[in-house]
């Protein structure tokens, strides 16, 4: 092996300032990517900090890639080009449909403008890279504190009640429900020989998921009735 060959071989490399072009365009979409997974990381979201931040490298060394090995100018946006379906196909994973509820839409969206935020910063577009993880992070931010403010916002939130019986619960559960004509998911019950424990979940909006807490503690039929905490549905 001649390291001298190599040596100089790299130093070439580095002397034609494309490597640091480079590093530095991915080293930029790496970090506007971990920013907006971070986002994704604090609300525990399927696709997080790391998710993100591969697709947005991803994304910006494919970019340089098609650029730096394509033989022809043509060439140069076949390679990208296939970013896009690549993305499609990830996104379509993270999108679940569970008993009428659609969840993962958000993410899936995210992920594909994380993917163009790489793609950005591969081509050197840097303001416009830069631009986008502002507005990306001002949606998720701001309009997801507006929808939860005016009540616009679907919450999946499980409820725990106690009651005699499991058919007793259900019976005065669907009763408070049907006026708001809502139903029960993902029901789970329990006996601790005393009474019995019954899990379930409800959608609706925050000021919805309020005034049921409010009737289940109300009714004189139901034990205890807590709230277990809410999920955004995205």
């Amino acid at each position: 092996m001649n390291w001298r060959n190599i040596f100089e071989l790299l130093h070439g490399e580095m002397a034609s300032g494309f490597v640091t072009t480079s590093l530095a365009r991915l080293l930029l979409a790496a970090v506007l990517g971990g920013i907006i997974g971070l986002e994704r990381e604090l609300r525990h979201r399927p696709a997080g900090l790391r998710t993100n931040m591969f697709i947005c490298f991803g994304a910006a060394m494919f970019t340089i890639l098609s650029t730096g090995l394509a033989g022809v100018p043509s060439d140069a946006a076949r390679i990208a080009a296939q970013i896009i379906p690549g993305i499609g196909f990830i996104g379509a994973g993270s999108i679940l449909h569970n008993r009428g509820l659609t969840t993962g839409l958000t993410t899936a969206a995210t992920l594909f403008v994380v993917a163009s935020v790489g793609m950005a910063a591969g081509g050197g577009l840097y303001v416009t890279a830069a631009f986008a993880t502002g507005v990306v992070l001002l949606a998720l931010f701001a309009l997801g504190y507006a929808e939860r403010t005016f009540n616009v916002k679907t919450l999946l939130v499980c409820y725990e009640v106690t009651g005699a019986s499991v058919e007793q619960i259900s019976q005065e559960v669907n009763r408070i429900l049907e006026r708001q004509h809502r139903m029960m998911q993902n029901v789970l019950s329990g006996s601790t020989g005393q009474h019995v424990r019954v899990q379930f979940d409800v959608s609706g909006c925050n000021r919805e998921q309020r005034r049921l807490l409010g009737e289940l503690k109300a009714s004189t039929v139901l034990g205890n009735a807590t709230s277990l905490g809410p999920v955004e549905l995205e």
